[in-house]
Protein backbone atom coordinates (compact mmCIF):
# COMPACT_ATOMS: atom_id res chain seq x y z
CA UNK A 1 0.00 0.00 0.00
CA UNK A 2 1.30 3.44 -0.90
CA UNK A 3 1.11 6.10 1.82
CA UNK A 4 1.08 9.80 1.07
CA UNK A 5 1.94 12.60 3.45
CA UNK A 6 -1.06 14.83 4.08
CA UNK A 7 -0.48 18.57 4.00
CA UNK A 8 -2.85 20.99 5.66
CA UNK A 9 -2.33 24.37 4.06
CA UNK A 10 -5.74 25.97 4.68
CA UNK A 11 -5.95 25.54 8.47
CA UNK A 12 -5.07 23.41 11.47
CA UNK A 13 -5.96 19.72 11.61
CA UNK A 14 -7.68 18.15 14.58
CA UNK A 15 -4.92 15.96 16.01
CA UNK A 16 -7.02 14.12 18.56
CA UNK A 17 -9.87 14.20 21.05
CA UNK A 18 -10.95 12.47 24.22
CA UNK A 19 -13.31 12.87 27.15
CA UNK A 20 -13.83 16.63 27.40
CA UNK A 21 -10.89 17.78 25.24
CA UNK A 22 -9.58 18.29 21.72
CA UNK A 23 -6.01 18.64 20.45
CA UNK A 24 -5.67 21.01 17.49
CA UNK A 25 -2.34 21.96 16.02
CA UNK A 26 -0.62 20.36 19.02
CA UNK A 27 -2.52 22.46 21.59
CA UNK A 28 -5.08 20.97 24.01
CA UNK A 29 -8.47 22.70 24.29
CA UNK A 30 -11.05 21.74 26.93
CA UNK A 31 -14.80 21.92 26.35
CA UNK A 32 -16.72 22.82 23.19
CA UNK A 33 -14.49 24.06 20.39
CA UNK A 34 -14.81 26.00 17.15
CA UNK A 35 -12.16 25.24 14.51
CA UNK A 36 -11.96 27.68 11.60
CA UNK A 37 -9.38 28.48 8.91
CA UNK A 38 -7.84 31.13 11.18
CA UNK A 39 -7.51 28.86 14.23
CA UNK A 40 -9.31 27.18 17.10
CA UNK A 41 -11.22 28.92 19.87
CA UNK A 42 -13.47 28.06 22.78
CA UNK A 43 -17.15 27.92 21.90
CA UNK A 44 -20.13 28.22 24.26
CA UNK A 45 -22.01 25.34 22.59
CA UNK A 46 -25.16 24.75 20.58
CA UNK A 47 -26.92 27.90 21.84
CA UNK A 48 -24.04 30.14 20.69
CA UNK A 49 -24.56 30.92 17.01
CA UNK A 50 -22.70 34.27 17.02
CA UNK A 51 -19.19 33.01 16.23
CA UNK A 52 -20.58 30.60 13.63
CA UNK A 53 -22.42 33.40 11.82
CA UNK A 54 -19.33 35.62 12.04
CA UNK A 55 -17.35 32.89 10.24
CA UNK A 56 -19.79 32.69 7.31
CA UNK A 57 -17.44 34.56 4.96
CA UNK A 58 -14.64 32.05 5.67
CA UNK A 59 -16.49 28.75 5.25
CA UNK A 60 -19.02 27.05 3.03
CA UNK A 61 -19.77 24.06 5.27
CA UNK A 62 -19.72 23.65 9.04
CA UNK A 63 -19.34 20.18 10.53
CA UNK A 64 -21.32 20.14 13.74
CA UNK A 65 -20.01 17.51 16.14
CA UNK A 66 -22.91 16.80 18.50
CA UNK A 67 -21.01 14.64 21.01
CA UNK A 68 -20.85 10.86 21.22
CA UNK A 69 -24.09 10.45 19.25
CA UNK A 70 -25.54 12.23 16.25
CA UNK A 71 -28.24 14.69 17.23
CA UNK A 72 -30.30 17.31 15.44
CA UNK A 73 -29.04 20.86 15.99
CA UNK A 74 -31.44 23.31 17.63
CA UNK A 75 -33.84 24.79 15.08
CA UNK A 76 -32.70 28.34 15.83
CA UNK A 77 -29.07 27.41 15.15
CA UNK A 78 -29.89 25.71 11.85
CA UNK A 79 -32.08 28.66 10.77
CA UNK A 80 -29.34 31.19 11.62
CA UNK A 81 -26.72 29.22 9.65
CA UNK A 82 -29.07 28.79 6.69
CA UNK A 83 -29.78 32.54 6.67
CA UNK A 84 -26.02 33.21 6.69
CA UNK A 85 -25.48 30.84 3.75
CA UNK A 86 -23.50 28.25 5.73
CA UNK A 87 -24.30 24.60 5.14
CA UNK A 88 -24.38 22.58 8.35
CA UNK A 89 -23.68 18.85 8.60
CA UNK A 90 -24.50 17.44 12.03
CA UNK A 91 -22.79 14.21 13.01
CA UNK A 92 -21.19 12.55 15.99
CA UNK A 93 -18.05 14.41 17.08
CA UNK A 94 -15.59 11.62 16.13
CA UNK A 95 -17.01 11.55 12.58
CA UNK A 96 -16.98 15.35 12.41
CA UNK A 97 -13.28 15.43 13.34
CA UNK A 98 -12.36 12.84 10.71
CA UNK A 99 -14.46 14.46 8.00
CA UNK A 100 -13.08 17.90 8.82
CA UNK A 101 -9.48 16.65 8.46
CA UNK A 102 -10.17 14.94 5.14
CA UNK A 103 -11.81 17.99 3.57
CA UNK A 104 -9.19 20.30 5.09
CA UNK A 105 -6.50 18.27 3.33
CA UNK A 106 -8.37 18.93 0.06
CA UNK A 107 -8.24 22.70 0.67
CA UNK A 108 -11.99 23.08 1.20
CA UNK A 109 -13.55 26.10 2.97
CA UNK A 110 -14.78 24.33 6.09
CA UNK A 111 -15.15 24.72 9.81
CA UNK A 112 -16.02 22.50 12.73
CA UNK A 113 -18.09 23.27 15.81
CA UNK A 114 -17.48 20.44 18.22
CA UNK A 115 -19.15 19.29 21.41
CA UNK A 116 -16.86 17.05 23.48
CA UNK A 117 -17.43 13.31 23.72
Amino acid sequence: MRLNEIRYEAGLPIDGYGPGFFRVGGKVHRGPLLVLPDGAQAWAGLDDSGPLIAAAAQIDVLFLGTGAETAHPPGALRAALDAAGVGVEPMATPAACRTYNILLSEGRRIGAALMPV
